[in-house]
């Protein structure tokens, strides 16, 4: 004789269970899919290795960077760069490092948009690498191809150190030295200690001997360590050669000018 089983409340549960678990199930999943597209967002890869190249772990940073890499992120290939190129947490590789800023070069920016610092500063680099060469590769010294990777990045997207390089180019040629002014000048009025130090210089040397001692003593205290040695070198020439009263003018000039000073080199 067959024996019923008693009911349970649980009997009548079991379907809205059932679909509950389906319901949490299908959250899982959409959760886990959300997860995916967010470890896989150039912008969540390049955060992520920015805050483990902070935090010291530069393999875990250039593993993240180079999935941004991947998705297009100019910002992570131009790190990624600079860390070949500066020997940065990974062996320096020059050649490695100038495919890279090529890259970036190539790829291009949309106008107006984050991207074309990355640019700018990749064609500086690229012009830097063809002013010395690259051993043991195709890249050769080639003055003119970094004059006009220069004249790019200052042109196009006004950087400022390509500007202080076309004038120091320039200068060192001797060769168009109101051009050279005047590219210096505009890197200058941008507080770019070198440009300042330069045209101080070339100021001094035209005969306009208080501006070009105050230029110089602003750049002198403005500049970083890798630059005050020779900004020292023609600052304490400039200093010898002119008086004390010219002194006297030239210090007081440069405690007011803040390193924004913009003169005629005419």
């Amino acid at each position: 004789m067959m024996r019923l089983r008693r009911s349970s409340p649980w009997d009548f549960c079991g379907p809205f269970v059932a679909a509950a678990a389906l319901v949490v199930s299908i959250g899982t999943s959409a959760l886990a899919a959300d997860e995916g597209e967010r470890s896989a967002d150039p912008w969540a890869q390049f955060r992520s290795g920015y805050q483990l190249y902070r935090s010291g772990d530069k393999d875990g940073a250039l593993a993240a960077y180079a999935k941004a890499a991947q998705e297009g992120h100019a910002g992570a290939k131009w790190k990624m760069a600079r860390m070949y190129a500066d020997g940065d947490g990974i062996a320096e590789d020059d050649y490695r490092a100038f495919q890279m800023f090529r890259k970036i070069v190539d790829d291009g920016a949309v106008p107006g948009s984050q991207e074309e610092i990355f640019v700018s500063d990749a064609l500086v680099a690229l012009a830097r690498y063809f002013r010395t060469g690259i051993a043991n590769t195709e890249v050769r010294p080639n003055e003119s191809a970094a004059m006009d990777l220069y004249v790019r990045a200052a042109s196009v997207y006004g950087n400022t150190q390509a500007q202080f390089e076309i004038g120091h180019m320039l200068l060192d040629e001797q060769r168009n030295l109101r051009r050279a002014a005047r590219w210096l000048q505009l890197a200058a009025g941008k507080g770019h200690a070198g440009a300042q130090a330069l045209l101080g210089d070339l100021l001094f040397q035209k005969g306009r001997t208080v501006e070009g001692l105050a230029m110089l003593t602003t750049a002198l205290n403005k500049a970083g360590s890798n630059d005050r040695g020779w900004i020292r070198q023609r600052q304490e020439q400039a200093f010898g050669l002119a008086s004390e009263a010219e002194r006297r003018l030239a210090y007081e000039m440069s405690r007011h000018q803040l390193g924004e000073i913009v003169v005629s080199a005419e």
